[in-house]
């Protein structure tokens, strides 16, 4: 996104002008929500897949896209580093932040034949980063990279989980035949659907761009809030904004599962997607040559996103039983969340 709407765009606008510019990104933010959820509600019936599975392909891939465009062209320009930062930060705002606060909004459902093995691709993916990255440190040190032949083999995993998120979706027999039962309902109007998804992921990526953006020239040049607040919260927290918008609109319109396949999918593609296809582009280092915190990747970023995961498995594990995710489990999720975001800025004022 930053080159299709460089930040540059927004250095010297006045403030109210600034403002105005968020204001109507909130409202384009809102309105394109509700094409994506709606569209991918009325996909999910016409083809007897699951919301929950629908969510965790189409609609991730949608929000996952720009990170992995960035990071890919990253890697080409030289700075491959913001690759993997990218997608562990990503994985603990979207599992921490935004699936902690959608438990706290709504009783999210939880269905054992899914989740049960798309929650264990969530949590396996993370685990094959860390084991990756930890591995690669042992073996080179400060030298350490994910390469090429990595970034191809997540690429292969992306494919197979892709393609069997579908099988195990149309091998539920319940579920199954309750969709195919449905789909001649809104069968005829599948391109509909289709260009509502598009056009609503479009106009979802460009206003939380034009959002962030603007809020960061606000904060750094008008409200004067200091550049480490701001790289730990704002920031980050702009690269989750598409699954925060979606997931609360999935919510608003009663499309709960929605919200869960897109925090699943998101986690899982922002490995095997964001990483792989950036390791293909250009070998990627865990350790970042020449900071004052180095190997905060290896000792902060990536705990924390194993605790976050393991959490989030060990919640799906007993709300399958249930039928749906307790409300209390949001205040576990949050406040890792809380942690890790005051972690970030303790640790950034001290490299200062």
């Amino acid at each position: 996104m930053e080159y299709l709407i460089p930040s540059e765009w927004f250095d010297g606008l006045s403030q109210w002008m600034l403002l105005l510019l968020s204001a109507a990104s909130v409202a384009v933010l809102a309105k394109a929500a509700d094409l994506v959820v709606e569209g991918a509600s009325g996909i999910a019936q016409g083809m007897g897949v699951p919301k929950v599975v629908v969510g965790a392909t189409i609609v991730s891939l949608g929000t996952t896209s720009p990170e992995c465009a960035v990071s890919v062209v990253a890697a080409w320009s030289g700075e491959p580093g913001l690759a993997l930062g990218n997608a562990v930060g990503s994985i603990i705002v979207d599992s921490g932040l935004i699936f902690g606060l959608g438990c706290l909004l709504s009783r999210l459902p939880a269905d054992r034949f899914i989740l049960n093995r798309q929650g264990w691709v969530q949590f396996g993916s993370g685990l094959l980063l860390v084991l990756v990255c930890w591995s690669v440190y042992k073996i080179a040190g400060n030298e350490a990279v994910i390469g090429r032949s990595m970034g191809f083999l997540f690429v292969a995993l992306l494919a197979a989980y892709l393609v069997f998120s579908v099988r195990w979706s149309r091998g539920h027999p319940e579920l199954a035949a309750q969709m195919g039962s449905e789909a001649g309902d809104v069968t005829h109007g599948t391109f509909r659907l289709w260009l509502s998804v598009l056009a609503g992921l479009v106009l979802v990526l460009l206003s939380s761009r034009v959002l962030i953006c603007s809020v960061i020239e606000l904060a750094e040049n008008h409200w004067f809030i200091p550049k480490v607040v701001i790289a730990a919260t704002l920031v980050a927290f702009g690269t989750s904004l598409p699954e925060l918008v979606i997931g609360m609109a999935s919510i608003y319109r009663g499309h709960n599962e929605l919200l869960v396949g897109n925090i699943i999918g998101a986690d899982v593609l922002n490995v095997l997607f964001v990483v792989g296809f950036s390791a293909v582009a250009a070998p990627l280092p865990v350790v970042e040559a020449g900071a004052s915190l180095p190997q905060i990747l290896l000792y902060v970023h990536l705990p924390f996103m194993l605790g976050i995961l393991v959490l989030f498995r060990v919640f799906i594990f007993r709300a399958s039983s249930k039928g749906w995710f307790q409300r209390w489990y949001g205040v576990p999720l949050l406040l890792i969340y809380g942690i890790y975001l005051v972690t970030q800025i303790s640790l950034g004022t001290l490299g200062e």
